[in-house]
């Protein structure tokens, strides 16, 4: 069975991100937001948007290694326009390794709305992890 992004992620699964690269450096994700995704004047919750780039910036960092995980160090994200999508029109996220020592990767992340705007844009910083098998996940 193959996993879309090398773990399970359940949040990313109810979110609906679909990973379409994932690749020498680099990811893109497409994220169609649902109606309860959305803010007060009906755009995509800045809460999902930075769910986006922090998940786009962390593939792009597993991207060159991907049987190690990463964990998200720090994070600084800017807000340029409102991050629109309604019906089938997705909103693009892409992510770019800048530079990886041993241990970090520092990377930076964009998001498109459906007409190719540019709305947010984040830089991040991921520790790299060995990935330990994952506990079942209880209902209870």
């Amino acid at each position: 069975m193959s996993i879309p992004f090398g773990a399970v992620i359940p949040f990313v699964d109810i979110l609906g991100f679909t990973l379409e690269k994932f690749e020498g450096g680099q990811s893109e994700l497409h994220y169609a937001p649902a109606p309860e995704h959305l803010n007060s004047f009906a755009v995509t919750h800045g809460g999902a948007v930075m769910t986006l780039l922090d998940v786009v910036m962390a593939t792009a960092a597993r991207s060159i290694e991907p049987d190690m995980g990463v964990v998200t160090i720090e994070m600084k994200t800017t807000f340029m326009r409102p991050a629109k999508a309604t019906g089938a029109e997705k909103l693009v996220a892409k992510g770019h390794l800048m530079h990886r020592t041993r241990s970090m990767a520092f990377t930076e992340g964009h998001v498109f709305d459906a007409d190719g705007q540019l709305c947010a844009h984040a830089t991040g910083t991921f520790k790299y992890v060995s990935r330990r098998p994952a506990a079942a996940l209880s209902t209870d």
